[in-house]
């Protein structure tokens, strides 16, 4: 019927309630929904659990009136950056006296601007957020949760008090640009299981105020940001080491931070993901503590600094980072000339492009693992063949463009101890014939799931490799029981060797492995292969794989 209310009229206040919250991350839907009806403005009084505001303006009656009317506040944003007309629109300014200054005469012009900029500058700090407003917030938002209080300068540790004994829920607080003391962040310990804390340019901050709060709330802790706090020093960064065992990310900004510092946060907070720094006094020492207890790191940024050299990055892993591009390689090839271990997981987009930057810059690359990248062919593994002369440990699992081509340069140019090329289908006798004739020195290899391979590979490995211990020819379809005698009548050091599903293998086979490997520690074999005289002969050795499933 046209005129009436069915909304209100059918709609208990639950369940408008429930529409509202559902609008309750856009301030401009929310503003329209309260503006329909005083019904509808008394639910948004009483769910609206966000405000962001300019923190001058009056602002001490403006926070006073908002907790008035919004009594369910748990996220406040006060920011003195915030044009002062958002808050113009709740309180009108007064209108300024008329300065007596201004009838002088003109004579002394400059005078009168110079005494009319400092009354403006006094004026604007007296409208400036004070502890008088900060206490209004405490005692009207007692389910506070989020508070961020950004460059207001004439709060101090008594308002901060008013949060810490009212505002018990409170887990995130930035008191970025805020004179506050130490008693102030101490009583916010005491009180309060803080999470994230954010402290930059907090001028009036020592040792005495973060060492109170993380001896307090430490356990809770979480996030941390320190920046340009000129009176916080390593003593700070012991004691969250200490309490802060949970913390997570860390942000530093500071020229009194050493190097004792962050080796204790190092070695205490081991949980840590993310790490930003700008300290001009750390050096490789303590960024090599960062990569020896900082197992769980996602993000390292280093900013300015002075006394870092590349010696430090020695061992390098991009696990499963499909967005990671050839550009990285080729900055790590510039700047990172020590390197001597890579690791490349499942990087779908690193090709041979890459690589090749790879091997021309990091020459001194010692162990290099690549798995599951396929854009990585013959063309980028050559490259580090002919560049990487100390290459001694090399895993090429799964890169099914790898074939016979890559292996010759790797073995005509490293001294290879272990090879990985584990389901490189394109690789034939060829390219493990270059590897046993080239790398006499060969101690691992894992050969499994090379479809074309034959008994010819075998015996150039027991020719060439004398000292081989492990062995994994695991769904090599064409090894032959000849195949396995030729390898280990030059293997006699043999310890390990994998051969399950090669069909062609027999009992026999197996039982000449068993015969001629006296140092042999484990063989994994299908259980029906194996004889009964080899079981009783070798039983301790003996692992099976369990086809009746």
């Amino acid at each position: 019927m046209r005129g009436a209310d069915l909304i209100n009229t059918k709609l208990p206040a639950d369940i408008v309630a429930c529409i509202f919250l559902r609008l309750a991350g856009s301030k401009s839907d929310c503003d329209a929904f309260s503006l329909v009806c005083s019904r509808w403005l008394a639910i948004d009084r009483s769910f609206r659990a966000t405000i962001r505001i300019g923190g001058s303006g009056r602002a001490d009656e403006v926070v006073s009136l908002l907790v008035r009317r919004f009594s369910g506040l748990r996220n406040v944003c006060i920011d003195e950056r915030l044009p002062v007309s958002s808050v113009h629109q709740i309180l009108p300014y007064p209108s300024r006296p008329r300065s007596k200054r201004r009838r002088l005469n003109s004579s002394s012009g400059d005078h009168h601007l110079i005494k009319s900029s400092v009354a403006g500058e006094s004026e604007y700090e007296q409208f400036c957020l004070t502890d008088v407003g900060l206490s209004s917030l405490a005692n009207g938002c007692k389910a506070l949760q989020n508070l961020c209080l950004i460059w207001c300068p004439n709060l101090t540790s008594s308002g901060l008090n008013s949060i810490a004994e009212n505002c018990k829920f409170l887990k995130s607080l930035d008191l970025q640009g805020c004179y506050i003391g130490d008693q102030g962040l101490i009583a916010i310990g005491q009180n309060c299981k803080l999470q994230d804390l954010n402290l930059k340019f907090c001028e009036g901050l020592t040792d005495t105020g973060l060492v109170g709060l993380a001896r307090h709330c430490g356990r809770s802790l979480k996030s941390l940001g320190i920046a340009a706090c000129a009176w916080i020093t390593d003593v700070t960064l012991e004691a969250v080491a200490f309490h802060c065992s949970s913390l997570e990310t860390l942000s530093l900004d500071s020229e009194l931070v050493m190097n004792k510092g962050l080796i204790s946060v190092a070695q205490g907070c081991r949980a840590l993901k993310g790490l930003k720094l700008q300290c001009i006094n750390i050096t490789d020492e303590a960024l090599e503590a960062v990569g020896s207890f900082c197992s769980s790191l996602e993000l390292l940024a280093l900013y300015s600094f002075q006394r870092f050299t590349d010696r430090e990055l020695l061992d390098l892993a991009l696990l499963y980072c499909p967005r990671i591009r050839n550009s990285a390689l080729h900055e790590i090839s510039k700047g990172c000339l020590h390197l001597q271990a890579l690791d490349l997981v499942d990087c779908s987009n690193i090709d041979d492009e890459a690589l090749c930057s790879i091997a021309k810059g990091c020459r001194n690359l010692k162990k290099l693992h690549i798995r599951r990248c396929y854009q990585v062919g013959d063309h980028g593994v050559i490259s580090v063949g002919e560049n990487c002369l100390s290459l001694t440990d090399l895993s090429l699992r799964f890169c099914d463009r790898v074939g016979d081509e890559a292996l010759i340069a790797i073995g005509q140019g490293c001294p290879l101890q272990n090879l990985n090329v584990s389901g490189c289908h394109q690789i034939t006798n060829a390219g493990i014939t270059a590897i046993a004739r080239g790398c006499p020195g060969l101690i691992c290899l894992d050969i499994s799931v090379l479809q074309n391979l034959k008994d010819i590979a075998l015996a150039e490995l027991g020719e060439g490799c004398p000292i081989l211990k492990e062995i994994v020819l695991s769904h090599c379809r064409q090894i032959t029981d000849a195949g396995l005698a030729h390898l280990v009548k030059g293997c006699t050091r043999l310890e390990t060797c994998h051969m399950v599903y090669c069909p062609s293998v027999t009992s026999s086979g197996i039982a000449t492995v068993i015969s001629s490997c006296p140092s042999l520690k484990k063989l994994l074999v299908e259980k029906g292969k194996v004889s009964e005289r080899s079981k009783r002969r070798a039983s301790s050795i003996l692992s099976y794989l369990c086809v009746d499933l």
